[in-house]
């Protein structure tokens, strides 16, 4: 097969399905699930969750149409602050589940004046309550009304009155450490919240960001018995529903990036093992420090080198993924298999030198492209 490719172990993938299932069928069964497609929006993968039953999470007018093209109907949840117009109001008026992030979404409900039942992304200081775990630090983050300065209060206090019903309260938080006490601070401020303010709630969004098939991270059941704990006290888990939005820690862990060595070089300073993979195909930020990888040599027969620098096929210097010390030599033809890789990567790939690769599914040891590469007649 021509590397580089992605390939989808289906095993892995199940498996995490199904331990989200039964974790969430032991704290907390009625419950929604939904897959991020900003994580991945692979063809493959939306249908597939879409059949096993979870709904699509969107976060712009484009996601929104994606999911309509598939069969996802009124099972989609809508979040961001991007939504457009019109699939605003028709997600609305579809009985989808939409969490409003901006003033401007409340201001195009009152306008249409139909009635809606929505959900309010909340904006809350998690770093006050898990110092030096937030993603924004003390920069806070930028989704949602903002419970500590009143910004929710008032949110809340204009939509009395109206024909617009508060569903539920959406929490999601981006974190440095996805840690358990990440979600114990979730739930603890959505039930201050639901105290303070005299709440009935259909549902609680928790978002996603947690680990997911990492050995030595939290699992689900996990998050879930955090969750369930702090929220029973304040919900009826038969009347309020639980949504997660899962993506990384669904698809993070059972894809790998397959890529050849095509040259090897000496320069003054280093040995350059020049592959046909690129870092922006397993890191697009290109701000990780360390790669789960593994080697699969043509042959054993090889001497050690001190060193030897692993790099991508761009034209940037800094397109160097690891360095290898004190291993066998790499050659033309040895494969660097990168690991955990489906997160995001596909996403926020750019068509930069060379375009997308093939994806294939790996099912009891068979491989079946799913995703052809893309080709300049595709660019096109």
């Amino acid at each position: 097969m021509q590397t580089p490719y992605f390939v989808i172990h289906k095993e892995k993938l199940d498996s995490l399905m199904e331990e989200l299932r039964n974790a969430l069928n032991k704290h907390w069964p009625n419950s929604v699930t939904g897959y991020s497609f900003k994580t991945n929006s692979l063809s493959w993968l939306i249908r597939y969750m879409e059949e096993a039953g979870y709904y699509a999470e969107v976060v712009s007018g484009d996601e929104y149409q994606l999911a309509k093209c598939h069969s996802f109907r009124s099972r989609v949840i809508y979040n961001g602050p991007i939504k457009s117009k019109t699939t605003f109001l028709e997600a609305v008026e579809n009985g989808c589940i939409v969490n409003i992030d901006s003033k401007r979404e409340i201001r195009w409900l009152l306008e249409a004046d139909i009635s809606a039942a929505v959900g309010l992304r909340v904006n809350f200081d998690l770093e006050k309550y898990c110092p030096g775990e937030s993603q924004c630090g003390s920069e806070g983050g930028r989704f949602g009304f903002c419970y500590e300065n009143g910004e929710l209060s008032a949110v809340l206090s204009e939509l009395e009155g109206t024909k617009i019903k508060l569903a539920g309260l959406h929490l999601h938080c981006s974190s440095k450490t996805r840690s358990t006490g990440i979600y114990k601070a979730i739930a603890n401020v959505c039930c201050e919240i639901k105290q303070k303010y005299r709440l009935t709630l259909d549902y609680v969004d928790i978002g996603g960001g947690f680990f997911g098939g990492v050995p030595g991270k939290p699992d689900f059941n996990e998050y879930l018995e955090q969750i369930s704990g702090i929220l029973q006290g304040c919900f009826d888990k038969e009347k309020t529903k639980l949504i997660l939005e899962p993506g990384i820690s669904l698809v993070g862990a059972p894809m790998d990036y397959v890529t050849s060595v095509v040259d090897v070089k000496d320069t003054t300073y280093n040995r350059f093992v020049i592959t046909d993979g690129s870092r922006m195909n397993v890191d697009p930020l290109m701000r990780r420090e360390a790669y789960s990888f593994h080697i699969n040599y043509k042959d054993h027969a090889r001497e050690k080198k001190e060193k030897q620098v692993v790099s991508g096929y761009t034209c940037m210097e800094n397109d160097r993924l690891f360095i290898l010390r004190d291993a066998p030599e790499l050659r033309e033809g040895d494969l660097v298999v990168y690991e955990k890789v489906g997160a995001y990567t596909m996403c926020l790939s750019p068509l930069f030198i060379e375009y997308f690769p093939d994806v294939y599914l790996e099912e009891n040891g068979k491989l079946t492209k799913i995703r052809e590469r893309w080709t300049v007649e595709k660019v096109l």
